[in-house]
């Protein structure tokens, strides 16, 4: 990897005539807002204030049915799995609905499933174990809408509520009710909500229900919402329209009133009450409590969120930052040899399959994404098994993984996800078939394209005029995310003061001069291999960052990509 990497692409500056429509905001901002495509002063203000409304559970279809079957199994006291996926989507989601449902008085249980044993998606087997169990109706979360046969053998002794938010295949599953915004003819407005989105829509509908019988809850939607924050930021759902107003209100909960075994977490990660962010989420909460059905039981972290006994939640927190640990160090042995196999193949392949006996199924996503962050080509990374094998892939933007894995149905078992991630399994004898079939139709969609991750640059500025005032103008974005990135600068002429490797030479810590000959710490994770590629002056594109230890905080450049400062002018 050289030392720019990068297309830079720095968005354009807005025209004195956009900056007239918006007398009240500062260039930056409106520069920033503009970046997003957000150009109406009205929606400008919605944006900011957040102010976007939310819109009635009872638009989704399947909501009714869903309803009034849910209602009527408390009534008659029958027994209800909530059946939940095993990632902090899938939990935050379970416990949500589980919470719901108990307040209304119901017989309800967790079921999620294990990724080892189960796998992905409604497995038959645990559906007929919870038949034996007395369940009779069972409600999923985030996942189920691609469980087809699943749905239809099940169906033969009990009642099923798929809702989902994953992508809708060539058939709905033949259940009682689904909910899904993306499904055909659903009249919701928004369908990017997130498997916990979505379960707290009809979380949200039954309440409404109970009260339009007259009956008080004892529990009301904004309860859920710090729930929903976590679950919708993990999953890296876009931060736009609905989803960023429920995060935003989820974020103000977890700052004032964090329930017993979130605030464990946080204390475990190094956080406290009223510092958590999307960021925090992303980086720090979400990967622990992914972490236990990574490498262990995802149940660990559904005890977690619904545990309020003080010595259980410190002792569930601190059992998932050990397994976030050794997630992390099985992360990058599965990277490393992942590597070596990608070295093999062919280097103008324009997507990477590599599968191994030794990949854990947990660990898989985790190196496919650091593969296509490296070498930005869509990647499988496969976990290999004696008869079945099981796949997580991402893409790149140019790439809609899904509809690719749609083109080898044939090939599949099963497979199920989103334009840029997705898992499928397969019999292992037929691997092969599958590497040639998606590379040949990544091949006739990117063969033409530069293959070069894209650096969109909101702004360029000269490094001497950021300030805390610049941070504070930047953090009017927040939350951010998928969709509403953290805002990028690019500053160019700067001087390498200092650089070192860190975190034993994995990162480059380095000191930056800027034209006033102030002093600015900066980090590059994952780049301590470049130690010796960076000149004396580079441009620098970063996101501004403040790192805050021993209650001291600092401004800190959190850098995206870097070039020799006299590349500027041909490098476009």
């Amino acid at each position: 990897m050289s030392l720019q990497s990068k297309r830079w692409q720095v968005a354009p500056p807005v025209s004195a005539e956009v900056l007239a429509r918006f007398p009240d905001l500062q260039p930056l901002v409106v520069q920033l807002l503009y970046n997003r495509k957000i150009r109406d002063p009205g929606e400008a203000r919605d944006f900011l204030q957040g102010q976007t409304p939310g819109h009635s559970p009872f638009e989704l279809k399947g909501m009714y049915q869903a309803v009034e079957r849910l209602l009527e199994a408390v009534r008659s006291g029958e027994s209800i799995a909530v059946y939940g996926d095993f990632d902090t989507d899938g939990v935050t989601a379970t416990a949500l609905l589980v919470q719901t449902l108990s307040a209304l008085g119901a017989q309800v249980r967790p079921y999620i499933p294990s990724r080892v044993d189960e796998g992905y998606g409604l497995n038959i087997g645990a559906l007929r174990k919870l038949y034996r169990q007395g369940v009779r109706l069972v409600v999923t979360v985030d996942c189920g809408i691609r469980s087809i046969d699943e749905v239809e053998q099940a169906s033969r002794g009990l009642d099923l509520i798929v809702t989902d938010h994953h992508t809708v295949g060539d058939e709905l599953p033949p259940a009682l009710a689904v909910i899904n915004p993306k499904q055909p003819g659903c009249i919701y407005p928004y369908d990017d909500l997130a498997g916990v989105g979505v379960a707290y829509k009809l979380a949200q509908g039954l309440l409404l229900a109970q009260k339009r019988l007259k009956e008080t809850p004892k529990l009301v939607a904004e309860d859920l919402l710090d729930l929903v924050a976590l679950g919708t930021v993990a999953d890296l759902a876009p931060l736009r329209g609905e989803n960023r107003e429920l995060v935003r209100r989820g974020l103000e909960k977890l700052g004032e009133s964090p329930r017993p075994g979130v605030e464990a977490l946080m204390a475990d990660a190094g956080l406290r009450r009223g510092s958590v962010d999307a960021s925090a989420i992303g980086f720090r909460l979400g990967p622990r409590l992914n972490a236990a059905g990574r490498i262990d039981s995802a149940m660990l972290a559904y005890d977690l969120l619904t545990s309020t006994e003080p010595l259980k939640t410190r002792e569930l927190a601190g059992q998932l930052g050990r397994l976030n640990q050794r997630r992390q160090e099985l992360t990058e042995q599965t990277v490393a040899e992942a590597e070596e196999q990608v070295q093999a193949l062919d280097p103008n392949a324009c997507l990477y399959l590599v599968a191994s006996k030794e990949f854990l199924p947990g660990i898989v996503g985790l190196a496919a994404s650091r593969l296509t962050e490296v070498y930005y080509r869509p990647t499988a990374v496969v976990e290999v098994g004696p008869e079945e094998s099981r796949g997580s892939c991402r893409s790149i933007s140019e790439f809609h993984i899904t509809d690719a894995l749609d083109e080898c149905k044939d090939l599949l078992i099963r497979h199920g996800g989103h334009a840029a991630a997705a898992g499928f399994t397969i019999d292992s004898d037929k691997l092969d078939a599958l590497r040639e079939r998606l590379q040949a139709i990544a091949a006739e969609e990117l063969s033409e394209k530069d293959l070069r991750p894209r650096l969109e640059i909101d702004l360029e500025l000269p490094l001497e005029e950021v300030s805390w005032a610049t941070h504070g103008l930047l953090e009017m974005l927040e939350p951010t995310g998928m969709d509403n990135p953290q805002p990028v600068l690019s500053s160019p002429g700067v001087e390498v003061r200092n650089k070192r490797a860190i975190g034993s030479g994995k990162h480059l810590k380095l000191v930056l001069r800027d034209g006033r000959g102030a002093a600015w710490d900066a980090i590059w994770f994952r780049r301590g291999h470049l130690l010796d590629q960076v000149p004396g002056q580079v441009d620098v594109a970063y996101r501004l960052d403040a790192n805050e230890w021993n209650r001291n905080r600092r401004l800190q450049l959190h850098v995206q990509d870097m070039r020799p400062a006299q590349e500027a002018a041909s490098i476009q």
